[in-house]
């Protein structure tokens, strides 16, 4: 029997449709998961261009989970050296404003709690919560992209919101 054009990904059409639906979606699990100082559009890109490089191998049905795969490995291999530059950001002093010296204080203490309390989640819990409170996804898209089921996304997002209030509740 002869193989279908829709057994892989070759095809510019199909290749196309996929970039459309699974763009954005990658470049901000990327994101949430890693944080901008990884360069998520880059990763997005370098994903479609291996997804291109192997497009023989791969079938329209398994495009997304190798996107995301492929992704979330480049970025893991980068992530040693990008520490480093997260911690500096986090020290990086803020530039000063014409507000109440008080207000300054409390605002740049309410963050540096809540940026500890969301670094303090595991990372499962992390991607969830910032998924669907930041991007605004819903917790069946939070299931298909992190490849979960429904109910362990709510778990993960009731589990980090607990987390969250136990370590802010002094302010």
């Amino acid at each position: 029997m002869p193989k279908d054009l829709n057994d892989h990904i070759c095809d510019e059409q199909l290749f196309s449709k996929a970039f459309k639906s699974y763009s954005k979606d990658l470049h901000d699990f990327l994101y949430y998961k890693f944080g901008s100082h990884i360069n998520p559009k880059d990763k997005v890109q370098e994903a479609f261009i291996k997804l291109w490089e192997k497009c023989k191998d791969v079938s329209p049905s398994k495009a997304k989970s190798f996107l995301f795969t492929v992704a979330n490995n480049l970025t893991l291999n980068d992530l040693a050296h990008q520490k480093v530059v997260l911690k500096f950001q986090q020290t990086k002093p803020k530039s000063s404003t014409n507000e109440n010296p008080q207000f300054l204080l409390e605002e740049n203490e309410y963050l540096q709690k809540l940026q500890q309390a969301i670094s303090n989640l595991t990372e499962a819990q992390r991607v969830a919560f910032l998924l669907n409170r930041i991007e605004g996804k819903k917790h069946k898209e939070i299931a298909e992209i992190l490849n979960i089921s429904t109910k362990a996304v709510e778990k993960r997002i009731y589990g980090a919101l607990k987390q969250l209030r136990k370590e802010i509740d002094g302010i």
